[in-house]
């Protein structure tokens, strides 16, 4: 469990058959997709994978490097992933991490493609023909050196403002198998641990700290690589990490567009946020 990784797929992975009675994996084909989903169910199974209990679910996309083949299929599988673990009632999108740096830059991209509703009354999203849309909030708060606030800190104000069923956050992770970077989306319901792709670990966002469900969604873009001669390991990420950003931006946000707003059709969202 030496290696560094935010992917519980990749934990059961190097649990191999010492894996915990607690740990259940199941997979599935969402049209041509694969979805794998990864229960922790005890505390002791929790500790030893180093993933807090709750469920994993991990969609398996052609590398971000290039335009996917089936942009629709992903799309939908991530959102069926999302509505999965998303109660009913109204959300606040949270785009995390640093848009000044690339790989670090996955959740502010995907609020600037998200879809704010809260302020559009039902009169009016029916005069637009919208029908009834779920109110959603959207930020991007940046990060602590920007702003001299912990990220927990403006969340948990929002939450006690604006009163949400639940918080998305949407954040770059760390992978352990190169594989897998920039090719794997994750969401899950035990929230996340701002900065912790990039060893830069912050107060966890979850229920516990939120006072809501916290859903958090994440692509993996660095991995660590030990290099002979340097005490700590290099953060590792691929050299076309800014197409690998763009493409699993769209990819994220019309999944949690769709998944928010599940009766608007992915060309309706399109026109809407572009």
């Amino acid at each position: 469990m030496g290696i560094r990784t935010d992917l519980a797929v990749e934990r059961l992975e190097l649990a191999g058959e010492s894996l915990p009675k607690g740990a259940k994996r199941e997979e599935e084909n969402l049209k041509g997709v694969t979805l794998v989903t990864v229960h922790v169910t005890d505390e002791e199974t929790a500790r030893k994978l180093g993933k807090p209990e709750g469920r994993y679910l991990t969609v398996e996309c052609a590398p971000f490097r290039k335009a996917p083949a089936d942009f629709e299929a992903e799309v939908l599988a991530v959102a069926e992933a999302v509505s999965r673990l998303l109660p009913e009632g109204p959300v606040l999108v949270t785009g995390l991490g640093n848009a000044s740096i690339t790989p670090d830059a996955l959740g502010p991209e995907v609020v600037n493609l998200m879809l704010a509703t809260r302020h559009i009354g039902p009169e009016f999203a029916a005069s637009l023909g919208l029908g009834s849309l779920r109110p959603v909030s959207v930020i991007a708060p940046g990060v602590l050196g920007q702003t001299g606030m912990e990220t927990c800190e403006i969340l948990t104000a929002l939450v006690k403002e604006t009163s949400p069923a639940a918080v998305v956050v949407v954040d770059a992770l760390a992978a352990g198998d190169p594989s897998r970077l920039g090719a794997t989306v994750q969401v899950c319901d035990t929230g996340i641990s701002p900065g912790s792709g990039v060893a830069n670990r912050r107060k966890e966002l979850s229920r516990q700290t939120l006072g809501v469900p916290v859903v958090a969604v994440g692509v993996p873009t660095v991995v660590d690589y030990p290099l002979e001669g340097r005490s700590e390991p290099m953060m590792v990420t691929p050299r076309e990490v800014d197409t690998v950003i763009e493409n699993a931006a769209k990819t994220v946000a019309f999944a949690l567009n769709k998944a928010l707003q599940p009766e608007l059709a992915l060309e309706d969202i399109l026109a809407l946020v572009q």
